[in-house]
């Protein structure tokens, strides 16, 4: 059994209800959903929330709400990894046999289908703990620096202010889209970025974190061009 599990608690900040404000004639959270749906991957795709109107709306969209997320977890402290693990303990606490737990964001209306089955393969390919989305950053990180409290500038690694771009390594971030997971690895708590996960890499065109209004808007322009609105 696989099974979907989307996060969307009610307390946002930076963009008050976000996981349910229509974005191109859907609630946010519908694009995860219906993109877990196209799939075909999931046998449950399961919405943790602490809020009945994110449930209502997630029941709307042919999303199962089957419980209420803790308050502990609900909180701008709570991590993803932790609401996921309470998800899979539900989980098996009902006698679900899980091979894989894919944890996809409530606002990543750009996730492809293509992707998650790229993530569920690379999974199950190898002796994985995780594979999730992750994208280029879009200039050389070895070449950053950040500004003193003078004024100036200082280079994070300065051993690289003579390296030509194209000699130094490919960094990735997180891409911000969909987690695939072993049931055993979230509820270990096993972190993400490390040895035992695999990248899915996503070109950096269709990656965009929507944590305040500009992103919100740089998110409406990109779906704009894709014409997500005619879907």
């Amino acid at each position: 059994m696989k099974v979907a599990v989307i996060p969307a608690r009610g307390g946002s900040k930076r963009i008050p209800r976000k996981n349910i404000r229509d974005f191109c004639g859907k609630p946010m959270l519908a694009w995860s959903i219906e993109a877990a749906k196209s799939s075909g991957l999931f046998d449950h795709i399961i919405v943790s929330t602490d809020d009945d109107e994110i449930a209502g709306a997630a029941l709307a969209w042919g999303a199962e709400v089957p419980f209420s997320r803790p308050a502990a977890l609900s909180d701008d402290h709570a991590g993803t990894t932790d609401v996921i693990a309470h998800a899979a303990r539900w989980m098996l606490d009902q006698g679900w046999t899980v091979r894989a737990v894919c944890c996809i964001y409530a606002t990543a209306p750009f996730i492809l289908v293509e992707d998650l089955k790229r993530g569920i393969a690379a999974l199950e390919s190898g002796n994985r703990a995780y594979a999730f989305s992750a994208t280029e950053f879009a200039a050389p990180i070895f070449r950053a620096f950040h500004q003193l409290a003078d004024g100036g500038i200082e280079m994070f690694f300065p051993e690289h202010y003579s390296t030509r771009s194209q000699d130094l390594p490919t960094a990735l971030h997180d891409a911000g889209q969909f987690y695939w997971g072993r049931p055993s690895a979230w509820m270990e708590g096993k972190r993400v970025f490390d040895r035992h996960s695999v990248p899915i890499i996503i070109p950096r065109w269709r990656v965009q974190d929507i944590d305040d209004e500009d992103d919100w808007t740089r998110a409406e322009l990109i779906a704009e061009q894709l014409g997500a609105g005619e879907k």
